[in-house]
């Protein structure tokens, strides 16, 4: 192959290679269509003013009090005294999201369901030895409070919450940093980030 064919072909490779970067994939990465980066979505998530948070624990998810690593359940939780585990649940949701939620002080009222589909956190087992995750899900449905119109969902969101185990989990609470303390803050921050996406639905 001659200087000038040679020449050639790395010109012609150069001009395939920057037509064909790789794109960079990423769970942030705009809606295609342009919806993340719409203006109109923009401003609509920042109007929002929450009036009212309302939980909801279905009575037809399965607790487990099994002291085992990983109880076959949907709600495991060991964060409270025993009892009524569906109304620690729900207390939990209550105070971390409304929390995180005051935060939105728009011109249009809105009111937040947040229906529990899952809550399963450490045993004692766990969380004295390995540690684990917590595994947390929910919908959530966003309706304008003066029509009831829905504005956003209901939608399913995966929350989960990495869980200390063995010696960091007992430095951990010795810091104040109990589970329930983790979990509550980590709602509150989750009820922000998902007020503070642009409107899907």
């Amino acid at each position: 192959m001659n200087k000038f064919k040679l020449t050639a072909a790395i010109g012609l490779i150069a001009a395939l290679s920057a037509c064909s970067t790789p794109q960079v994939v990423s769970r942030y990465a705009p809606i295609e269509g342009g919806l993340a980066g719409d203006s109109a979505a923009v401003a609509l998530r920042r109007d929002y003013n929450v009036v009212d948070l309302r939980v909801t624990v279905p009575r037809d998810l399965k607790v487990s009090e099994a002291n085992s690593y990983y109880p076959r359940a949907d709600i495991v939780w060991r964060g409270d005294a025993y009892g009524d585990r569906y109304q620690q649940v729900a207390a939990i949701f209550e105070e971390g999201m409304t929390r995180g939620a005051a935060a939105f002080k728009g011109s249009r009222d809105v009111i937040v369901d947040i229906r529990v589909t899952r809550f399963h956190s450490l045993t004692e087992k766990t969380r004295y030895t390995i540690g684990g995750t917590h595994s947390i899900k929910f919908e959530m449905t966003v309706r304008d409070a003066k029509t009831g119109e829905v504005i956003e969902g209901p939608r399913r969101v995966s929350a989960d919450l990495d869980g200390y185990g063995g010696q960091r989990a007992i430095e951990a609470e010795r810091a104040g940093q109990t589970q329930k303390v983790r979990i509550t803050d980590h709602l509150a921050r989750e009820i922000q980030r998902q007020l503070s996406v642009p409107a899907s639905a």
